[in-house]
């Protein structure tokens, strides 16, 4: 369902329809016109439109890191479940090859017990 929600960022009205929460996109352009203003006032004297601008570059810079770090971690996830995989297959082998060695040594300590029977005899 679309929700109904007008903004006023920097003195203008923006009615949107969106999907989310209207308190969240209260709360996204209460930010925007923090970060406009914040840029109007830091003395470079730009217009609202110009701060608006070098605020959606900024933002757009930092979905640009915050992506690429994303797919470092992604990349960092796959490469840990490959050496979980693999040691997971080392793990079952080492298992399999104790249990062959268990059963060698019940064979062989039934021949020691074997042989000591025929000697006693």
């Amino acid at each position: 369902m679309l929700n109904d929600v007008k903004v006023i960022i920097c003195g203008k009205e923006y009615k949107l329809k969106t999907s989310e929460s209207p308190n969240y996109v209260f709360a996204l352009a209460r930010s925007l016109e923090t970060k406009i203003n914040s840029h109007m006032t830091s003395g470079s004297g730009s217009s609202p439109y110009a701060a608006a601008i070098m605020v959606a570059l900024s933002l757009l810079d930092d979905l640009s890191k915050a992506n690429e770090r994303l797919d470092s971690i992604r990349d960092q996830s796959k490469e840990y479940v490959d050496e979980a995989g693999r040691a997971r297959i080392e793990r079952d082998a080492a298992l399999k090859e104790i249990e062959v060695l268990k059963s060698k040594i019940i064979q062989l300590e039934n021949n020691v017990k074997l042989k000591e029977l025929k000697d006693s005899i």
